[in-house]
């Protein structure tokens, strides 16, 4: 029941039909991070990393750069997120179970606390330098 690696859980993810993450598991090509062994998932029209052990969703984007954080990090069965430890601003989408947006946090600094009633995932994303999102968000 969604205990291999690279499978998703049983009742599938926000209504997808079960079987493999899309992507599975896989290096990102010229991402030298701890996140690049993570499997992929397409959220709001874009791939992003998928937080699946306890390191990988406490952190976060935490201590990377920017260049490090690829596209971003979804993390599943979460409501509310911190920017400690963060060295650029996060765009913070929350999600409803179907996988819709609930919220939108634009450019949040670090050492933040965030949180949305009802989420049930939030998707981090490096926020671009200009003060336009650089991810998917609508």
């Amino acid at each position: 029941m969604g205990s291999e690696r690279g499978v998703a859980p049983a009742t599938g993810f926000w209504g997808r039909a079960e079987g493999e993450w899309t992507g599975g598991l896989r290096p990102c090509l010229g991402v030298r991070s701890r996140l690049r062994y993570l499997p992929r998932l397409p959220v709001l029209g874009q791939e992003v990393r998928v937080a699946t052990g306890f390191r990988a969703r406490l952190l976060g984007l935490a201590r990377l750069d920017r260049a490090e954080a690829g596209a971003g990090l979804l993390i599943p069965r979460c409501a509310s997120v911190h920017t400690f430890g963060m060295r650029f601003p996060l765009d913070l989408v929350f999600l409803d179970r179907r996988g819709a947006p609930l919220q939108l946090h634009r450019r949040v600094p670090p050492r933040r606390l965030v949180w949305c009633r009802g989420a049930a995932a939030v998707l981090e994303i490096p926020a671009a330098e200009g003060g336009e999102s650089a991810g998917p968000v609508t």
